[in-house]
C-alpha cells in the first residue's frame, strides 16, 4: 500500500487551473502546461492517501476494473515506469478518461465514506503523461499474424479500444470513419480546452505502428461499400459507431433558424479551433445562447460559446437542482447526482455571462420577421414535471443548442443492410458476448449500450475484442475487463 497514514496527514488537494481571463482567450486545456504538469508537484502526496482498505470499492466503481491502489502505491514509491505497467493492463487509454470520465472510481472510495476521497483520476493522467514524456509508451506490434481480418466501424474510445486489442492479438485490423480524421467524437466532439488533440494523435501513431490500418474518410453503409460487402470482405465485423441521433425537442417553433443540435456546432468550432475553415460556421458571438440541457455536452457548449464572444448563456434543465452533498437515497459506493461545477461553469459565472436554470421546460420557440429564432417560452414544472401555473416567461435567444442527449444509433444505411436486430431502446441488440443477431457482427459501445461514458466504452471495446478473438480462433488471451454487461439479446 501506500503511506500508511497519509490519508490522516493530508486532505485531497487538485491542481489549479489557468485564471478565467487567460484561458478564456485561447482554446488550449485549462491547466497550465496540460493537467499532468500541474499535478507533479502534489500528486505523490495524494497517491499517498490510498487506504489499505481491504476491500477496494474503486475497483467496483470503475467499469474497466482498474488496479487503482496498486499503481496509486507505485507513483507514492516513485515507480513511473511500474504505475504506467499497472495501468495499461486495463486500460488502453488512460490519457482520455483521465481528462474526460467523470471518475465513478472517486464516488466509490472508501475514504469517500467520511472524508474526501483520493484524487485517483488525477494521479492516473499524471501517470499517462508521464510515461509519455519519459518514453514508457511503446508500440506493441503483435509477435504472430493470424490470417483473420476485422473491421471496426467507429474510432470513438470504444471502436479505438477493440482495434487495439485486436490487432495486439495478431488480426488484421481496418479501422472506418466517415469523418475526414480518425477519432470521432474524442476528434470533433470533444472541444480542445478539454482535451488538446495530440493526445488522440500521438495514440493513433502507437496504433499505426502496431499495425493498425486507418481509413478516414469512409462512410460504410454508403457508395460501393455496403453493409453485405463489408461482411463479405472481412472475418468480423464489429460496430462501434456511436450513438449519435441528438434527442430533439418537438415543440411550436421548432423549425426556425437558429436551433441546432450540439453535434452541429461543437464540431465546427473545433476544427476552426485547429485552423480550418468551416463555412457558413454556426457561431455564438454577439448572441444570446441558450443551451438546453444540463450535462457534459452542454457544459461543452457553454465553455464554446464564451470563448465565441456570446453575448449572454442560458443553460436550462428540466430537473431540480441537484443538492450539494450526495443525497440520503444514493448512499455509498453509488454514483450520486450532485450539484458539480465544470471549468466551463466556473468561467461563465467568473465572467458574469451564464446562468444555470433549473426545473424548466420550453413550450415554444417564438421567432422574428426573417424566420430566425428569437426567444423561448419556458415554464417552470415541478417534480413530475408538470407546468406550475403562473411561471410563464420568454428568454431572449438567438442560438438555441439541443444538448439532451442521444436516443441510439442512426438505423439508416450500415445496420439496415447488415440486417441485425435492434433492441427494444433501438440500440442495435446483442448478446453476453457482445454478438449481435448476424453471425461474425458484434457491437461494442454507445451503439448496443446506449449513451454512456467513455470508461464504458473502451471497457465494451476490450470486452468485445476478447469475445472476437474467440470467434476467429476458438480461444482468447485477451483481457475481459468486466463481465459481459451486454443486455441479452432481444427484439
Amino acid at each position: 500500500m501506500a503511506d500508511p497514514k497519509g490519508f490522516l496527514k493530508h486532505g485531497r488537494e487538485v491542481p489549479s487551473r489557468r485564471a478565467v481571463a487567460e484561458r478564456t482567450q485561447d482554446w488550449n486545456e485549462v491547466y497550465p502546461d496540460g493537467i499532468g504538469r500541474a499535478l507533479l508537484p502534489i500528486i505523490s502526496t495524494q497517491a499517498g492517501r490510498c487506504m489499505d482498505c481491504g476491500i477496494p470499492f474503486c475497483h467496483q466503481g470503475c467499469p474497466l476494473g482498474n488496479i487503482i491502489p496498486e499503481w496509486n502505491d507505485l507513483v507514492w514509491r516513485d515507480d513511473w515506469e511500474g504505475a504506467i505497467e499497472r495501468l495499461h493492463a486495463t486500460n488502453n487509454f488512460p490519457e482520455f478518461t483521465g481528462r474526460l470520465c467523470p471518475a465513478p472510481c472517486e464516488t466509490a472510495c472508501v475514504l469517500g465514506i467520511n472524508q474526501d476521497p483520493v484524487t485517483i483520476k488525477n494521479v492516473e493522467v499524471s501517470i499517462i503523461d508521464r510515461a509519455w514524456e519519459s518514453g514508457y509508451v511503446r508500440p506493441q506490434p503483435p509477435e504472430w499474424l493470424s490470417g483473420k481480418t476485422v473491421a471496426v466501424v467507429g474510432s470513438g474510445p470504444a471502436g479505438l479500444a477493440a482495434a487495439q486489442q485486436l490487432t495486439r492479438a495478431g488480426h488484421t485490423v481496418a479501422v472506418y470513419e466517415r469523418a475526414d480524421k480518425i477519432g470521432g467524437l474524442l476528434r470533433y466532439g470533444i472541444p480542445e480546452f478539454k482535451m488538446e488533440k495530440k493526445h488522440l494523435d500521438r495514440r493513433l501513431e502507437q496504433m499505426r505502428r502496431e499495425g493498425t490500418v486507418f481509413r478516414a474518410g469512409v462512410s460504410v453503409g454508403t457508395g460501393e461499400l455496403t453493409g453485405t460487402r463489408l461482411r463479405e470482405r472481412y472475418d468480423a465485423v464489429v460496430l462501434a459507431t456511436g450513438s449519435t441521433v441528438g434527442r430533439d425537442l418537438d415543440v411550436p417553433g421548432r423549425e426556425l433558424d437558429g436551433i441546432h443540435q450540439a453535434m452541429e456546432f461543437l464540431p465546427q468550432s473545433n476544427r476552426v479551433s485547429l485552423g480550418e475553415e468551416v463555412e457558413g460556421q454556426i457561431t455564438a458571438e454577439g448572441r444570446n445562447v441558450v443551451i438546453i440541457g444540463g450535462g457534459d455536452t452542454g457544459a461543452d457548449c457553454l465553455g464554446t460559446s464564451i470563448r465565441q464572444g456570446a453575448a449572454s448563456i442560458t443553460q436550462l434543465e428540466i430537473m431540480a437542482r441537484p443538492p450539494e452533498q450526495r443525497p440520503e437515497g444514493q448512499p455509498w459506493p453509488s454514483y450520486p447526482m450532485t450539484f458539480r461545477v465544470s471549468s466551463a461553469h466556473e468561467e461563465g459565472a467568473s465572467l458574469g455571462v451564464q446562468s444555470r436554470v433549473y426545473a424548466t421546460s420550453t413550450t415554444e420557440f417564438l421567432g422574428d420577421e426573417q424566420g430566425r429564432v428569437r426567444a423561448l417560452r419556458v415554464v417552470d414544472v415541478d417534480e413530475r414535471f408538470q407546468p406550475v401555473p403562473g411561471t410563464d416567461r420568454e428568454i431572449p435567444a438567438e442560438l438555441v443548442l439541443f444538448a439532451m442527449g442521444f436516443t441510439g444509433p442512426e438505423r439508416e444505411g450500415l445496420v439496415e443492410q447488415l440486417g441485425v436486430d435492434l433492441d427494444e431502446r433501438g440500440n442495435v441488440a446483442r448478446d453476453g458476448q457482445y454478438a449481435a443477431s448476424v453471425p461474425g457482427v458484434f457491437v461494442a459501445g454507445d451503439a448496443g449500450r446506449g449513451q454512456s461514458l467513455i470508461v464504458w466504452a473502451i471497457a465494451e471495446g476490450r470486452a468485445a475484442a476478447a469475445a472476437v478473438d474467440t470467434y476467429l480462433t476458438g480461444s482468447t488471451t485477451l483481457p475481459v475487463p468486466i463481465p459481459p454487461t451486454a443486455r441479452p439479446l432481444t427484439v
